[in-house]
């Protein structure tokens, strides 16, 4: 296990992220618990980037439920097909939003989020779980964190 984390911070997205990926995958190693993995992951990330918000939401029976998180406090519960999280659960798809004010049925957990990436964490055919990160600015995520962090949730499962 990684006893502590390299923060890259002058380099790019996209170096930060070929830096932090392998840290990730050391810091999990080994490690079977998935709520302790979870924890993390987002401490990782909320490390590295300084998002406003980054967790886990993990679906049990018919609703998202929160799970590991950084920042402020989150919204407990989520419907499936509601807000961008419970849409990317529903569509089993990334969801990125530049704009979370302009997303129909957004849910603001915090005024503070103008923008949000949710990535689905899908075990075998099935959306088991979510990974939600929420940025202050807007138009903040791209194609290249929707890159990375589809291969931080692939070293989950594969953990």
């Amino acid at each position: 296990m990684a006893e502590d984390l390299n923060i890259l911070r002058s380099e790019s997205k996209e170096e930060q992220y070929r830096s932090l990926v392998p840290q990730i995958k050391a810091l999990i190693a080994g490690e079977d618990d998935l709520i302790a993995n979870l924890g993390n992951i987002t401490a990782a990330l909320k490390e590295q980037f300084g998002w406003l918000w980054v967790g886990f939401y993990i679906v049990k029976e018919d609703e998202l439920v929160l799970g590991p998180f950084q920042g402020p406090v989150a919204c407990t519960r989520i419907q499936k097909g509601k807000g961008v999280c419970g849409t990317a659960w529903a569509k089993a798809k990334t969801m990125i939003v530049d704009d979370v004010d302009a997303f129909p049925g957004h849910i603001a957990c915090s005024s503070a989020s103008k923008s949000e990436i949710v990535l689905p964490v899908i075990k075998g055919d099935v959306v088991v779980g979510v990974l939600d990160a929420d940025s202050e600015y807007l138009a903040h995520f791209d194609a290249t964190d929707e890159q990375y962090l589809s291969k931080i949730i692939a070293l989950l499962l594969l953990n």
